[in-house]
């Protein structure tokens, strides 16, 4: 999820986590070969064998148009430690998609198997390759062509979020059409969309056919979720996602990006409070706020 889960935020959530794997935020790739700099600054996890603290796997995300550019930076990801590749089709930024990346080729399922398969020729099949989509561009009627492209490709497996791109994050995620993609292909197929802790991830596993689940806004909303869903952990109590807040903004005042710390936080705090009521109070009592200090005696006395 762009400019939300960075690397701290990766580093926090699968502390106390079992994931199996974490995707960074998308490279984009336009008509040239991304500097290094980006690819680190984007995944500084790369210094430190790709792994989070906690040693989960991490795949660099790469999005963009141009076959040849996106397999010369998938073969640079590669070179400097990702542990697979990642494509995303599926990003509905109107910024995005008026460029001609993320999910406004879902409309060309043709360029969509030029990207994928100029990556699997170059990274060789070795390589994990991934990628993810929407359910279409305004409607589904492409659907199962963009499924078999990615499959003819050469990839070895596909995220779904159970919605076009018209959809938006607009409830609810239609899990019965990632079961369409199970019956006709052989991906490993992962669904994502509308899982916001145990009981929501069991109905999208009965309605998708697939028991392997993408996390984004979840994740953020209730900090433990995968555990919740994988153990039957109890979901995280509100005086220990107040710790998480305070490890949060001691590691994020300890870093570079200090500067984005207000907004980062207030950020979460807007997932946060789909799960907890604390949240929403704290998110109101420091949305003007900007000094660091006022901000961390604030969640100190979070609660309410």
């Amino acid at each position: 999820m762009e400019g939300v889960i960075d690397a701290l935020m990766r580093n926090i959530l699968c502390t106390i986590n079992d994931y199996d794997l974490c995707i960074t935020e998308f490279v984009r790739v336009v008509d040239s070969l991304v500097p290094k700099h980006v690819f680190y600054r984007i995944c500084p996890e790369l210094t430190s064998k790709n792994t989070t603290g906690t040693k989960t796997p991490l795949r660099i995300q790469l999005l963009g148009q141009e076959p040849e550019w996106m397999a010369e930076n998938a073969i640079r990801a590669l070179e400097i430690g990702s542990q697979g590749i990642d494509v995303n089709f599926g990003c509905p930024a109107k910024a995005v998609n008026k460029s001609k990346g993320g999910a406004v080729l879902l409309k060309d399922p043709e360029k969509i198997y030029q990207i994928i398969s100029a990556i699997r020729e170059a990274i060789g099949s070795n390589n994990q390759l991934s990628a993810k989509i929407r359910l279409g561009y305004e409607d589904t009627s492409l659907f199962l062509e963009v499924v078999s492209a990615i499959e003819s490709a050469g990839a070895n497996s596909l995220a779904i979020h159970a919605r076009t791109k018209t959809h938006g994050y607009k409830p609810p995620a239609y899990w019965s059409y990632i079961a369409n993609a199970v019956k006709h292909s052989s991906l490993d197929i992962v669904a994502n969309g509308e899982i916001w802790g145990k009981e929501s991830a069991i109905q999208c596993i009965e309605a998708s056919m697939t028991s392997s689940l993408m996390l984004g806004r979840g994740a953020l909303s209730l900090p433990n979720i995968c555990n919740t869903i994988k153990y039957n952990e109890m979901p995280m109590e509100w005086l220990d996602v107040q710790a998480l807040l305070n490890k949060y903004s001691e590691l994020e005042l300890e870093g570079s990006k200090s500067f984005y710390y207000s907004s980062r936080l207030k950020q979460w705090l807007r997932f946060l409070k789909l799960e907890y009521t604390e949240a929403e109070q704290l998110f109101q009592s420091i949305k003007t706020l900007k000094d660091k200090e006022k901000i961390i005696e604030h969640i100190n006395n979070s609660s309410y």
